[in-house]
This record gives C-alpha cells, structure tokens and sequence, in this order.
C-alpha cells in the first residue's frame, strides 16, 4: 500500500500565487492517523478538494477523487434519484460530499443517499451543518478501478448494521450489483437494466445506463 499524502491549507488560502504555503504530511504506509470529531471537521474545512472519511476509532481514511468517468456515472445515479424524489417529496437526496456521524462515531460519506422527511426533519438545524449524526435510509457505493472488493462490502455490511435499510453496491467493472438488505444475504444481481428501489424508495426505478454501463 503507498503512502498517503494530506495537504493543509491555512484558512481562506487557494492556488494562487500569493497564497500562503501550504503544509504537506505524508503518512506512510500501514500507519493510522488519529482525529477526534471537532479535528476532523476542521481538517475537512481545510481540505475541501479532498474526500475523507473517519473510523470509529478516529482513524483518518483519505480517498482519491472519483475519475471523470466515475463521476459521470454517479451523476446519473444522483439526477435518476433527485428526479425521483422532487416528484414524490418523501425525503432529501445527498451526493458524495455529505458526511454522516454514524452511531460508532465513524463520519461516512457514501456515493448517494437518502433519508426520509419525517426522520431528517428531526436533526437539529446545527447538526445539520455538521456531518449529520443519521444513518440513511438508502445508500449507493460506486465501485472504481481501484477499489477494493472486499473493502466495500464491509463498508456496505457497517451500513446495515448501523440502520440502512436498503443498500447498493454498484460495480461498473464487473456488470453487477449487489443489493443489500437487513436481516439477509447480499443478492448479487448480474447485469441488470435496471433496480428497484422496493420500500424504502416506494416507485423509484433506477435506469443502469449511464450509470452500471456506458
């Protein structure tokens, strides 16, 4: 595994050539890097242009930026499903960026989510500006290139055990999905058209073009 290089920039600093320098820390290999709640809101404000994520033991997990064919595709997915959702107004769509305080103190971000009215209506309005202490009702990974398989279930296994109620671990690579429910198995779906988004998304068929294939 390579090392892990973070960049911090001080407040209000950007790519300009007068902008104070920025501070660079390489984490090697095999090392955990620790941050409580209040530090890793901070370090993400400092870091807009990553995507972070933290363990339940305050471990700090940096990923890369999702290629421009990846992102594509989760555009798809999020259009597919915030169409869905303003003609029904059952709940709120969230895309990559959102981060969720899950009950372990793990911060998640998954590749899209939604959570119904009545329970995100419930978050305080503070919490809102945080990274939301909720579990989604609904989440969706989108397998890159470069992610580990067995990684991902177990991220999708966490969502479930935290609340998730229907779960999608979409992977373009191998033309399948694996659809996951509490209570039972993940079903691996292979090259489907389309999902389903049964009861939790009541009415909401999911078109894989664009999204599962090109």
């Amino acid at each position: 595994m390579a090392s892990t290089t973070l960049e911090r920039r001080p407040p209000g600093a950007d790519a300009e050539a007068d902008a104070p320098a920025a501070t660079t820390l390489t984490v090697p290999a095999g090392a955990r890097l620790l941050v409580d709640p209040d530090g890793f809101a901070a370090l993400c404000a400092a870091n807009r242009d990553l995507r972070l994520e933290r363990d339940a033991d305050g471990a700090l997990i940096a990923m890369t930026p999702a290629s421009s064919e990846g992102s594509g595709r989760n555009a798809e997915l999020i259009i597919q499903l915030g169409v869905w959702n303003r003609a029904k107004g059952l709940g709120k769509v969230f895309d990559s960026s959102a981060g969720f305080t899950l009950p372990d103190g793990s911060v998640r971000s998954p590749d899209a989510s939604w959570i119904a009215l009545d329970r995100w209506d419930r978050v305080p309005a503070e919490e809102r500006r945080r990274f939301a202490p909720v579990v989604p009702d609904f989440v969706a990974e989108l397998r890159s290139p470069s992610d580990p398989i067995p990684a991902l279930r177990a991220k999708m296994a966490a969502y479930l055990a935290h609340g998730v109620r229907l779960g999608w671990l979409i992977d373009p690579e191998a033309r399948a999905v694996e659809v996951y429910r509490p209570g039972r198995g993940a079903e691996t779906l292979a090259g489907p058209a389309t999902l389903s988004g049964e009861d939790v998304l009541p009415g909401f068929t999911l078109d894989l073009k664009g999204v599962l294939y090109d």
